[in-house]
């Protein structure tokens, strides 16, 4: 299966370099022939539900960047708040 990688990157506003094509060509065609792979699942799935799933607990991740380094990247800012366009009148 040939894919093109420079149509998919203009659809996605990506910008790649050139020399770069051939290696993301190789690489998306590696995926989709690994997922025409995958076995197909027929009919129902048995699961047992006396063996719940157990889930990993959440932490926060706190202090990872500071407010002035996240609004630098805002467009404008006034008062430390995001300014956006009025959208209703």
């Amino acid at each position: 299966m040939k894919i093109d990688i420079k149509h998919i990157a203009k659809l996605s506003r990506l910008k790649i370099e050139d020399e770069k094509l051939e290696k993301f060509e190789k690489d998306m065609e590696a995926i989709v022939n690994m997922v025409d792979k995958l076995p197909e699942v027929d009919g129902d799935v048995d699961l047992n539900p006396d063996e719940s799933m157990t889930l990993r607990e959440d932490k926060a991740v706190t202090d990872k960047f500071r407010r002035e380094e996240l609004l630098a990247n805002a467009p404008e800012v006034q008062a430390g708040c995001l300014v956006v366009p009025k959208t209703v009148e």
